[in-house]
């Protein structure tokens, strides 16, 4: 927080809007997804009611906004809104303050989530304090040394959480924030190749760095 400032709270924190969210675009950059779920906003609307009587060709329109495979994105939105009005009657919050491990699996019924993207729409939604984690946060926590990468990304991620989970609290609030600290870190300086060392302000306390420093241990 030091080296980068305090992070804005997320802009989108309602756990459908999440989901429409990820399910909006595909593998664009971050103002890409935004544009496409902001026009999704604005010419849609994010209720289920709206999406589902909405034409074809506007959620095309707006599908395209985000990246490639447009048609299938647009059955994805229409599958979340029937989803979440026959499943869960309308109300995806009321599921969402069931115990974690329920929360989670109701979650991961929905196209494109996993436990990170569950995780992280139960902690932007103040539901669950869970440390969640998107690959860049958790490239970051494993190169601290804080658990080590396993066979699976599943295995890693679980790994990095285990090692942490006496040290992070309860709130919510500072959870986002370490989320995004941690995500913004690895995407600028502790990047999957080629990661900046140099300009990294925990060096000091870095297993991959004095690794990479030191490797035969000295």
């Amino acid at each position: 927080e030091a080296f980068y400032g305090r992070p804005k709270p997320p802009r989108v924190t309602d756990p459908l809007d999440m989901i429409l969210l990820e399910n909006v675009a595909y593998l664009v950059s971050d103002p890409q997804r935004d544009a496409a779920f902001n026009a999704l906003r604005r010419r849609v609307g994010t209720t289920p009611a709206r999406i589902l009587d909405a034409p074809e060709e506007v959620l095309l329109e707006v599908a395209r906004l985000g990246g490639m495979h447009p048609e299938q994105r647009v059955k994805k939105l229409r599958f979340i809104a029937q989803l979440v009005q026959m499943d869960f009657a309308g109300n995806l919050r009321r599921v969402l303050k069931q115990p974690l491990k329920q929360a989670r699996k109701a979650l991961k019924s929905f196209p494109g989530i996993g436990d990170p993207s569950a995780e992280k729409i139960l902690l932007f939604s103040k539901t669950h304090p869970v440390l969640a984690l998107d690959s860049n946060g958790l490239r970051v926590l494993l190169r601290l040394g804080f658990g080590r990468e396993q066979k699976s990304y599943a295995a890693s991620y679980r790994s990095a959480q285990a090692a942490v989970k006496d040290q992070i609290g309860a709130d919510c609030s500072w959870l986002i924030c370490a989320h995004q600290l941690l995500r913004l870190h690895g995407q600028q300086v502790c990047r999957r190749s080629q990661p900046l060392c140099h300009s990294c302000p925990l060096t000091a306390v870095c297993r991959f760095f004095q690794e990479r420093r030191f490797p035969d241990g000295r």
